[in-house]
């Protein structure tokens, strides 16, 4: 009872939020452009000299978001747009007065954009205010896309085919962008799509965009864009098939196990094809995922699992769709458990995926869907049988920018397991979740509940939880609250901790000096963090927390951070995690911590980031600093070094620790298609060195050869764990 009452409480309170919340019209907007088609397909050069250009309508009109936000940008940026049957063209001239180089990372595709002289476009298909794309270009025709979920966030990870090129004249720069329609998800016939353009003047620590942007929110952000209205609605690009086939081969040496050396070679292929513009059927056979980023190690003093992104590319387009439900650490469906096993430590073992289907994209103008169907193979060594993955999606809009989702989850065993075998015939889960966020984002939250279903496991197997943000530019409200069944059993989720409830709110308050002040924002927040057992009745963590952070306009900060924490041991735990002597249940302990973190001036070719801890931990004392140093050799790459160290004292008999985690990294971008990557990561507590070296050759639009080498020593004495070399070639072919 006392669940329900929680729950119609928040979607009371929801409702007198969005009371007189419509959908937004895109008529009357107040910042409206028009584009109109052309016959003749436009030169990506770089230069607007198409007459095309000049016919087109103009938009010049940019507004700070930083520093004075509101006030007309200091250089002039000037937008067109027209289409064509394929493509839907941009086309932009920077103008650029103040001496200096323009300030460019690396010449390596998906760069930082705050990071950056960068130009993009914003689009929003849908008008959901939820979910679009984003183009960007930095001066030396870098490119960068990302999908937009959620209104405000970036999967930058996504790849897809689309033309740019860029010119630097003495006083601007010119950018040319084509993005192919087949490229983009939207609903056939509409007559308006949400946009807006963004520069980045880095060299001048200005973001101006067309469509003004509130200070304290994120500067893509689909809620705050003007709207182009098509002379002609876009309609179907004929047939839309896309086939990647991959070849790999590798071979690998477990030096620890005495074992002899194992080669392997392996063909896949995947497919995307488009039922219709805004539906879209993904599938694979044999995937290959070995050409995936190294993870970067993290030491684990926590009592609890450890998180590891997401990185491969079959599973991210339209991923909020699937991995986007709950909270972040009451996730019902986690695809990394499909095909990759990982233990408390994040090491992972490959379980072979043989094949899968993703049908997902929307249907209509207010329903998402999302179906999601994977094959696992049999692995006798690791004891795992196969495994079917089924995930089933929906998200419906209602009023202007909020949403009702439902999930289900369905993991089923398919041959019989090995004896001995602790793996369940299935696991089940049904949620639903409601997303709230209002025209202007002056509101926006989360709530939810999810149910699952195991063999052998009954009663309290069920999740729910609220949040609700109130933000404006001075002040940002929020409310958390969470419960976890200590029987809810989401295995294909990311659920590291059973049996609790939190509540979470917290408060900032932020001022912005003007008159020219250096400083550009002051931040003042308090954070109370509650943990009790399932009955609600003994505390088991709770946090006080400070914090203060200053911001100046060079891009430079300090944040100042106090902490009081309170912590119930339910079961004994070695705070060390290296095998000591551990703590026993049922102890209570409360200590104090205080911290700084000054992060330098991220536009100069060395910046830098420190921080330092010091207080209690547990029943003695922890101090821990992180340095991160970074050259950048522009643009042809960077040099960064971080090192990590915490030196923890416990009293006897428990073990005390000197624990390093350092990691030097080396990028090396030869042209905007060579680029080499060399990390070499130490961790003492793992007691592994691990040196991943990654060569890329982008010989043509999301197609690459990968060259992967990676090597495991012993840290004592540097004797080799393990050695593997893998060669990857993959093909993007439109039909």
């Amino acid at each position: 009872m006392k669940n329900c009452w929680i729950l119609f409480f928040f979607f009371t309170a929801n409702s007198f939020i969005l009371k007189g919340q419509s959908k937004s019209n895109a008529t009357n907007p107040p910042y409206v452009l028009n584009v109109f088609p052309i016959d003749e397909a436009i030169k990506i050069d770089g230069r607007l000299d198409e007459p095309e250009w000049q016919d087109a309508e103009m938009q010049d009109s940019f507004t700070q978001q930083t520093p004075d936000e509101g006030e007309p940008a200091s250089e002039k940026t000037e937008v067109r747009v027209m289409y064509d049957n394929q493509f839907l063209y941009i086309g932009a001239k920077l103008y650029d007065s103040t001496v200096g180089p323009h300030i460019i990372s690396s010449l390596q595709r998906d760069y930082e954009f705050a990071k950056n002289d960068a130009f993009a476009v914003i689009i929003g298909p849908y008008d959901d205010g939820m979910n679009g794309f984003l183009f960007s270009v930095n001066p030396m025709n870098i490119q960068l896309e990302a999908l937009v979920t959620n209104g405000d966030n970036l999967e930058i990870i996504w790849d897809n085919v689309w033309f740019s090129a860029t010119q630097v004249f003495d006083d601007r720069w010119e950018v040319e962008i084509a993005i192919p329609f087949k490229t983009l998800r939207f609903t056939e016939g509409t007559e308006s799509w949400r946009i807006n353009f963004l520069r980045n003047d880095l060299k001048n620590f200005e973001s101006s965009s067309w469509a003004p942007v509130p200070i304290h929110q994120d500067f893509a952000h689909l809620a705050f864009t003007g709207y182009m209205h098509w002379e002609k609605p876009i309609q179907k690009q004929g047939p839309n098939i896309s086939l990647i086939p991959y070849l790999a081969g590798n071979t690998s040496k477990n030096h620890e196990a005495g074992t002899a050396s194992e080669q392997a070679t392996s063909a896949g292929m995947d497919a995307k094809i488009a039922i219709t513009p805004s539906l879209n059927l993904d599938l694979t056979v044999n995937p290959d995922f070995s050409a995936v980023e190294v993870d970067q190690q993290q030491t684990n003093l926590d009592r609890f699992e450890l998180f590891f992104p997401e990185r491969r590319q079959f599973f991210l387009e339209n991923a909020d769709l699937f991995a986007d439900y709950g909270f972040s650490d009451i996730r019902p469906f986690f695809s990394r458990r499909i095909g990759l096993v990982s233990d408390s430590l994040g090491r992972t073992s490959e379980n072979s995926i043989l094949y899968g289907a993703r049908l997902n994209g929307k249907v209509g103008d207010n329903l998402r869907v999302g179906l999601m169907n994977m094959q696992t193979a049999s692995d006798q060594g690791l004891g795992i049988p196969g495994q079917n993955f089924t995930v089933g999606t929906f998200q419906k809009n209602v009023f202007s920018r909020s949403s009702i989702n439902g999930i289900m989850v369905n993991r089923q065993t398919t041959n019989s397991p090995e004896a001995g075998t602790t793996i369940p015939d299935y696991n089940r889960l049904v949620g639903v979740d409601y997303n709230l966020a209002t025209e202007n984002d002056k509101w926006n939250g989360n709530f939810f509940f999810h149910r699952s279903f195991s063999p052998m496991l009954s009663g309290n197997e069920f999740a729910h939880g609220s949040e609700l943000r109130y933000n404006t530019k001075n002040l940002e409200v929020y409310w958390k609250h969470e419960h976890v069944g200590e029987n809810f059993n989401a295995e294909v989720g990311y659920v590291p901790r059973l049996g609790y409830w939190r509540v979470a709110p917290n408060a900032e308050f932020r001022i912005f000096p003007t008159g020219g002040s250096p400083i550009l924002t002051h931040k003042f927040k308090v954070y109370y963090n509650l943990y009790k057992d399932q009955d609600f009745d003994l505390k088991t963590d709770e946090q006080v927390t400070f914090n203060y952070r200053m911001e100046w306009r060079n891009t430079s900060s300090l944040n100042l951070r106090i902490y009081n924490q309170f912590i119930y041991l339910f079961f004994p735990f070695d705070p060390t995690r290296t095998g000591g002597e551990q703590i026993p249940e049922n102890t209570n302990i409360r200590y104090t911590r205080a911290g700084l973190t000054y992060t330098s001036d991220t536009r100069k070719f060395f910046n830098y980031q420190s921080s330092m801890y010091y207080g209690g931990f547990y029943n003695g004392t922890r101090f821990y600093w992180r340095n991160e140093v970074n050259y950048r050799v522009q643009p042809y790459g960077t040099i960064s070094l971080f090192a990590e160290h915490n030196r923890i004292n416990l009293p006897d008999p428990y073990a005390s620790a000197n624990l390093w985690l350092v990691g030097p990294r080396f990028e090396v971008s030869f042209t905007d298609q060579l680029f080499l990557s060399t990390f070499i990561q130490y961790n003492n507590q793992q007691e592994n060195i691990n040196i991943n070296t990654r060569f890329q050759w982008r010989f043509k639009p999301v197609s690459d050869l990968f060259i992967v080498y990676t090597e495991n020593y012993f840290p004592e004495n540097l004797n080799i764990k393990t050695r593997s070399l893998v060669l990857r070639l993959s093909y993007w072919l439109n039909i």
